[in-house]
C-alpha cells in the first residue's frame, strides 16, 4: 500500500507560530530522507549526555531538518525507522534556541518502509543547513542561485527559515520544551505543571546546616526534577503548588542523580537565588499526570526496587505511627495501607512523612492512584512511597470509576491473596478466615507429614519473640540475600564475590504463638518480620528503642504458614 505524503506540511511547520497547536498537534504524513546521530561531547563531570538524532523530513515538495525527541531514540536503535520510512507524525513542538528555529518530533506512527525517495523535494531551510542536507540528498538549489556564506550550526539545533526572523518574544520569552533542556542551553523558559512537591528536608553535618525540597515538573515533551536549597526554599516553596502550571527560568541544569530520583530525565534543575517562577493563569494544554498502571497480581514480575504506578481500593488503613531515624535524628511519620484490585490480590503500601500525616483514615475505602512508588520484597511484594512519588485520592480517571463500581458491587466481600515468599520460593497465601485451623488440629491431623509441606491459616497471639539474632547482615544484591562478613570496614559476599559499604539486614526470627488450643513455635523470615514490626530490619536497627520485640508481644494476628516434618 502506498501512502500519500502531506504536501504543504513542511512549509506550514516552518512558518507556523511556535504556540500554534492546530499545526504542531495535527497529523502530517512525511518521509524521512535521512536520520543522523548527533554525538554529544562529555560535560565537565566526564558524563556523556544521551545521543540525539537529526532527521530530514519531506512532504514530497519540500524538506526540512528536525530533531527526534530522546524518548523516541529506540525507534532508530531498533531499526523501526530509517532512511525513506514514511510515518504519520502527530505531535511536534517548536522553539527557538540561540535565535534558531528548532522542530522536535514528539510522537509518530510508522506507516511504510519505502525503498526510494518520493518526489523531488526542495530545501526550505536557510543555507547553513542546506549544504549539509544536499550532501545526503543531492543538490537542492539551482546552480544559478548564489549561495550565502554558511554560519556555524550548534549541535542539536536547526536554523530558521531564510528571510524569517524569530517571532517576537513574549513576556516570558521563548518557551522551551523540558525534553530539550541540557547544560549547554541558556536563557530558556519552560512552562510546566508541578506534578509532585516534597516536604522540606533539613540536614546538619560538620560543614553546617541546610534545607532542601524538590518538585517534579512536566510538560508535553517530558518531565524533570528540580531541587531548591536554603534561600531558594524560603522563596519558592510557598509559591509552588501541586497541580498548577508555572513559567520557570534561570535555573541551573545539571546531570541527574539517579540514586535519588525516579524521574525519566538525564538532567535535573537546581533552583538558585535568581531563579524566576511565575504562575500561568491562562488556559493551557500542559498535560496532567500520566499513569502506566501495573495490576497488583503482576507485582511479582517486577524486580525489587523497581518503580511503578498502581491504583487500588484501600481495604485497610493502619493508625499513624512513627519511627525514629538515628541518621536524621528525628521522628518519621508512617502509615500502612492495604490496597486491593480486580486481580484478586492485596498489597501493603507504606506512606511516609506528609502523605502519612495528611491521609484521611476516616474516609471509607477510597480509590487511590499512585505514581512512581518503589517495589519491595517485604511479604513477597510490598510498595512504598518516597520523595518523588505522588498519590491522588479518587482521581477523575476511567480506572478509578471502574474500580469504584467493582468494589461497591462485589469486591468488598471478596477474599484477596497476598504476595508471599517462603524459603526463597515465591508463592501466595489466601487468608480465608472461614478455613482457619487451630494449632492442635494441625498437630492431631498430621498436617505436613511425613515430608510434604502444606499451607494453612491460623489466628494466634504472639507470646514471645526471641530477640537475640533477630536479623542477619545480608548481601544487598537483588535475589542473593546471602549472609555477608565484615572485613576491613566493608562487607563481603562470598557468593557474589563483591564487597559493599553496608549490608541489608534481613529478619530471621523465632516466636511463640498461642491460640485457644495450644502453642507453637513459628519461624519467620524477612517478610514476616516486616509484618510484625512494621519496618525493615535496617529501620529497626536504626531506632533508638532496641526492645521493640517486647512491644509486639500479645499482638493477635492471622498467620499464613507452611507445615512440614523435620528430624532433630
Amino acid at each position: 500500500m502506498s501512502h500519500q505524503l502531506s504536501a504543504g506540511s513542511i512549509k506550514l511547520l516552518q512558518t507556523a507560530s511556535p504556540d500554534d497547536v492546530t499545526v504542531f498537534e495535527s497529523q502530517h504524513t512525511l518521509q524521512f530522507l535521512s536520520i543522523k546521530r548527533v554525538g554529544n561531547t562529555p560535560n565537565p563531570t566526564g558524563a556523556t549526555p544521551p545521543d540525539r538524532y537529526r532527521i530530514i523530513m519531506s512532504d514530497g515538495v519540500h524538506y526540512m531538518q528536525a530533531m527526534l525527541a530522546t524518548q523516541l531514540n529506540s525507534l532508530v536503535q531498533d531499526n523501526i525507522i530509517g532512511k525513506n520510512t514514511i510515518a504519520l507524525i502527530d505531535k511536534l513542538t517548536c522553539n527557538y534556541v540561540q535565535e534558531k528555529r528548532l522542530i522536535i518530533v514528539l510522537g509518530l506512527r510508522v506507516l511504510q518502509h519505502s525503498a526510494e525517495k518520493i518526489g523531488d523535494p526542495q530545501n526550505l531551510e536557510s543555507s547553513d543547513t542546506a549544504e549539509g542536507a544536499a550532501g545526503n540528498q543531492g543538490s537542492a538549489t539551482s546552480a544559478s542561485t548564489p549561495t550565502p556564506i554558511a554560519k556555524p550550526v550548534s549541535v542539536g539545533t536547526s536554523s530558521g527559515m531564510r528571510q524569517q526572523a524569530p517571532p517576537p518574544k513574549g513576556r516570558h520569552g521563548n518557551i522551551y520544551p523540558i525534553e530539550g533542556l541540557s547544560p549547554y542551553q541558556n536563557n530558556w523558559t519552560i512552562k510546566a505543571r508541578v506534578m509532585q512537591k516534597s516536604d522540606i528536608k533539613t540536614w546538619s553535618n560538620a560543614r553546617g546546616e541546610g534545607k532542601l525540597f524538590n518538585v517534579t515538573l512536566m510538560d508535553d515533551s517530558g518531565e524533570i526534577r528540580a531541587t531548591g536549597f536554603n534561600l531558594a526554599v524560603d522563596e519558592l516553596y510557598p509559591k509552588l503548588e501541586e497541580g498548577k502550571v508555572y513559567y520557570i527560568s534561570k535555573a541551573r541544569v545539571n546531570l541527574a542523580k539517579k540514586k535519588f530520583s525516579n524521574v525519566n530525565n538525564d538532567y535535573e534543575l537546581s533552583f538558585e537565588r535568581n531563579t524566576e517562577v511565575e504562575e500561568c493563569h491562562e488556559i493551557t494544554n500542559v498535560p496532567t499526570i500520566k499513569y502506566n498502571f501495573v495490576p497488583l497480581n503482576a507485582l511479582e514480575e517486577l524486580n525489587k526496587d523497581a518503580i511503578c504506578d498502581v491504583i487500588g481500593v484501600v481495604k485497610e488503613a493502619s493508625p499513624l505511627s512513627e519511627i525514629t531515624s538515628t541518621k536524621q535524628n528525628r521522628q518519621i511519620p508512617k502509615r500502612d495501607l492495604t490496597l486491593v484490585d480486580k486481580s484478586g490480590f492485596s498489597v501493603r503500601m507504606t506512606l511516609w512523612g506528609k502523605q502519612a500525616e495528611q491521609y484521611n483514615a476516616a474516609e471509607p475505602s477510597p480509590v487511590i492512584a499512585f505514581k512512581g512508588v518503589k517495589v519491595g520484597d517485604f511479604g513477597g511484594r510490598s510498595l512504598s512511597m518516597y520523595s518523588s512519588s505522588t498519590m491522588h485520592i479518587n482521581p477523575d480517571i476511567d480506572e478509578c470509576f471502574a474500580l469504584r463500581g467493582w468494589y461497591d458491587s462485589a469486591g468488598s466481600d471478596q477474599t484477596f491473596k497476598a504476595h508471599s515468599i517462603a524459603s526463597g520460593a515465591s508463592s501466595t497465601f489466601g487468608f480465608n478466615r472461614a478455613e482457619i485451623r487451630s494449632f492442635d488440629e494441625v498437630k492431631q491431623t498430621g498436617f505436613g507429614m511425613p515430608d510434604k509441606p502444606e499451607t494453612f491459616s491460623a489466628r494466634g497471639t504472639i507470646m514471645h519473640i526471641k530477640s537475640d539474632n533477630i536479623s542477619y547482615p545480608a548481601c544487598p544484591t537483588p535475589s542473593c540475600n546471602k549472609k555477608v562478613i565484615e572485613m576491613n570496614g566493608s562487607w563481603r559476599c562470598e557468593k557474589c564475590d563483591k564487597s559493599f559499604p553496608a549490608p541489608e539486614h534481613r529478619y530471621i526470627m523465632s516466636m511463640a504463638v498461642a491460640d485457644y488450643s495450644g502453642q507453637a513455635w513459628l519461624q519467620g523470615f524477612n517478610e514476616v518480620g516486616i509484618a510484625v514490626f512494621g519496618m525493615t530490619a535496617n529501620e529497626l536497627l536504626e531506632t533508638k528503642d532496641r526492645n521493640l520485640s517486647r512491644t509486639h508481644i500479645m499482638r493477635t494476628l492471622v498467620f499464613g504458614m507452611a507445615s512440614r516434618a523435620s528430624n532433630h
